[in-house]
């Protein structure tokens, strides 16, 4: 009997900053996500309650609203390292387990000024809500146990920003804001543990044996 392949393993830094110029290598008019926001981009896609097909989501990594590659793009090493983070993505939130968001230090926009934790997760946040704005089924099978989640999650952005969602305002009011970056990060993989509960609930194993 053949032994099933063993998962590649985590990508690494060198490997993500290789991700990273393929993305900035993506010629314009496209517009590509950047490393962060395919983060929470690949969360937003795996949190659906049925499995979004490779074909479908794929494209959006290059450019968010899909526009075809010119055929001289090479895509092929881009495509691998993006399916690698999905599979190991899919892997820690099957099995509920931590996971490590790509989220990145930033500067201060000016000497002595401060960077939020909401300015350091906002673009994993980003490409998150992008995720469920193409593949809504998440947001259809909300219920009371994901507003919380989702609230804290959207609570990044602006509220002005918020259309339409007078019941995540109201939990979002109710919500201390992080008060460090470590504090938003964790709060990033607690939110979709929570959220996977909700749209991919752990089936208890089914009792063997004979009646």
């Amino acid at each position: 009997m053949r032994s099933a392949p063993h998962p590649a393993p985590p990508i690494g830094e060198r490997e993500l900053e290789q991700l990273q110029s393929l993305l900035d290598a993506v010629p314009s008019p496209l517009e590509p996500l950047d490393v962060s926001a395919l983060d929470g981009f690949l969360v937003g896609v795996l949190l659906q309650p049925q499995a979004v097909p490779t074909s479908q989501w794929l494209p959006h990594v290059i450019d968010l609203d899909a526009r075809p590659a010119p055929s001289v793009l090479a895509l092929a090493p881009l495509h691998a390292l993006v399916l690698r983070r999905h599979a190991e993505l899919e892997r820690a939130i099957t099995s509920r387990r931590w996971f490590d968001p790509w989220v990145f230090d930033l500067e201060p926009d000016a000497p002595g000024a401060e960077v939020t934790p909401s300015e350091v997760v906002l673009p994993w946040v980003g490409g998150f809500a992008a995720a469920l704005d193409l593949f809504p089924g998440l947001l259809a099978r909300a219920d009371a146990a994901a507003r919380e989640p989702l609230a804290t999650l959207y609570a990044h952005f602006d509220p002005d920003d918020l259309e339409d969602a007078d019941e995540l305002l109201e939990t979002m009011a109710t919500l201390e804001p992080p008060e460090t970056v470590a504090e938003a990060v964790e709060d990033l993989v607690r939110c979709t543990l929570l959220l996977a509960d909700v749209t991919r609930p752990v089936r208890p194993p089914r009792a063997s044996g004979r009646r």
